[in-house]
């Protein structure tokens, strides 16, 4: 049997081998969490489905603000942050690419002219120069492959998988936080509004109240007290209304920035009221593993983590390599590309190491122990999601209490203030009553607003908290 016979004969047996190869290290299974029955706020839930590539829908989109959703959609256009989630996302697909390609042979090409000097020098002719320079041409093919005997190129293209995979939900994760802030800083921006309005009507309320009490002053019924009481309360109220606008220009900045526009080149322009509380359907716990991009992004990377240990466990296992090299090599171009000054090589190398130190034996514990790591971060982000929405749900309905007696309280302010009133014209009490009952209505008013509008953030939340969308969404409440 000839030498390239027995190459050749080497080489099938070896790919035999290789067919029949094994894969080294533990398979995934997905971590257990434990899973509540039910929200304690509220709902039942069902058995989880994996959705976690759902769109997560335009939920903004129940506020019915046309202003909003211009702004919310230029988020995934201009947001800096989404973009870098997105590259990121794109070099987690070149890694994949890359760690795939080992599955495939590597070819090279080689073309060389050399002149050397020496006492001998052997051409591939034969031909020998004693004491004299020598010249070789050399065109030449090569390839070599590593068989994944062990399956550690395998186990590296499932961790890269998983790195796309929770790349991808990173990015969506980027892409609901930018959106809720967005949408929350602009639900602030509203309530501060209709703050500034409700302070503005009682300014003007106060400047009539005190041009009445001048009036009473020059005619003798109502002393200089009043009247300074009337004025200090008129521009206290003022520079309330004032103060509004540092908050809101900040807030309007912040929203420019998360549209990646500069705070310059963006104006809001004043509306009347604020959005409307959408109605919170019911939940399910299970939904959160399903939908919350997070959730999906850390469990991704447990898959990975996992893959990893075999990476790790491969490198204690002989490689192969299968090369081959092939070409003409002479020491004249004229005459290289003959039969004669063909050359070629084909064989096999197997390599093992033998002692390193316990330098992959660190490396494995290196794996196991972060993939132990990713497991607990998993664990925590799932708690962690559910506290998020059990705190939402419980401030949705604690706020929705408060709102209703703070409701009957300002309702209570607004009539003492008209009793106040009334008194104060028919000279039965002083100006400091109406005063204390006009304080006192403003103060109930704008804690009215202010609770709206924590209501209205708190349900932004929980959507976030949600993972986006609800099935129901687009359903406006009768």
């Amino acid at each position: 049997m000839s030498y390239r016979t027995r190459m050749l004969t080497l080489s099938l047996s070896l790919t035999t081998i290789l067919l029949g190869s094994c894969v080294v290290g533990p398979d995934y299974h997905r971590p257990s969490v434990e899973v509540p029955a039910s929200f304690k706020e509220a709902g039942k839930w069902k058995l989880a489905e994996p959705a976690d590539q759902t769109h997560l829908g335009r939920w903004w989109e129940i506020y019915q603000d046309p202003q909003l959703n211009a702004l919310v959609s230029q988020v995934e256009v201009s947001n800096q942050t989404v973009r870098a989630a997105e590259a990121q996302y794109r070099q987690a697909l070149a890694l994949l690419g890359a760690a795939r390609a080992a599955y495939y042979p590597t070819l090279g090409a080689g073309l060389s002219a050399t002149r050397g000097s020496g006492n001998s020098a052997t051409v591939s002719n034969g031909n020998s120069a004693t004491g004299s320079s020598a010249t070789s041409d050399r065109v030449s093919l090569s390839a070599s492959w590593e068989a994944d005997l062990w399956g550690g190129i395998r186990r590296k293209v499932e961790s890269g998988q998983a790195t796309v995979q929770a790349s991808a939900a990173d990015l969506g994760a980027a892409l609901l936080s930018a959106q809720a802030t967005l949408v929350q800083a602009y639900v602030q921006l509203r309530v501060s509004d209709a703050q500034k309005q409700l302070l503005d009507r009682n300014v003007a309320a106060y400047q009539r109240s005190l041009e009445i009490t001048r009036n009473r002053y020059e005619a003798g019924v109502a002393g200089r007290l009043d009247v300074l009481q009337g004025e200090t309360q008129l521009q206290s109220t003022q520079a309330q209304a004032i103060d509004l606008g540092v908050a809101r220009a900040q807030l309007e900045h912040a929203i420019a920035i998360l549209i990646g526009k500069p705070p310059s080149e963006l104006n809001i322009a004043v509306a009347s009221g604020i959005p409307a509380l959408p109605e919170i359907p019911p939940t399910v716990p299970s939904t959160l593993l399903e939908r919350r991009p997070d959730i999906a992004g850390a469990e991704r990377r447990v898959a990975a983590a996992n893959a990893e240990i075999g990476v790790a466990q491969a490198a204690f296992f002989p490689s192969l390599t299968l090369s081959g090299t092939g070409g003409y090599q002479n020491s004249s171009f004229a005459n290289l590309l003959t039969l004669p000054n063909r050359f070629w090589s084909l064989g096999p190398a197997l390599a093992l190491t033998l002692f390193d130190a316990g330098a992959r034996t660190a490396q494995k514990e290196q794996a196991i122990a972060a993939y132990d790591q990713n497991v607990a971060t998993y664990r925590q982000t799932v708690l962690g999601a559910f506290q998020d929405v059990e705190d939402n749900l419980a401030a949705l309905r604690v706020l929705a209490e408060e709102a209703g007696v703070q409701e009957q309280a300002t309702k209570a302010a607004a009539d003492s203030l008209e009793q106040a009133n009334n008194q104060y014209k028919a000279g039965t009490i002083s100006y400091l009553n109406v005063v204390t009952a006009e304080a006192t209505f403003l103060a109930a008013d704008r804690s009215r607003l202010d609770i709206a509008g924590r209501q209205l953030l708190a349900g932004v939340a929980l959507f976030k908290a949600l993972g986006g969308d609800w099935p129901v969404m687009g359903r406006r409440p009768s």
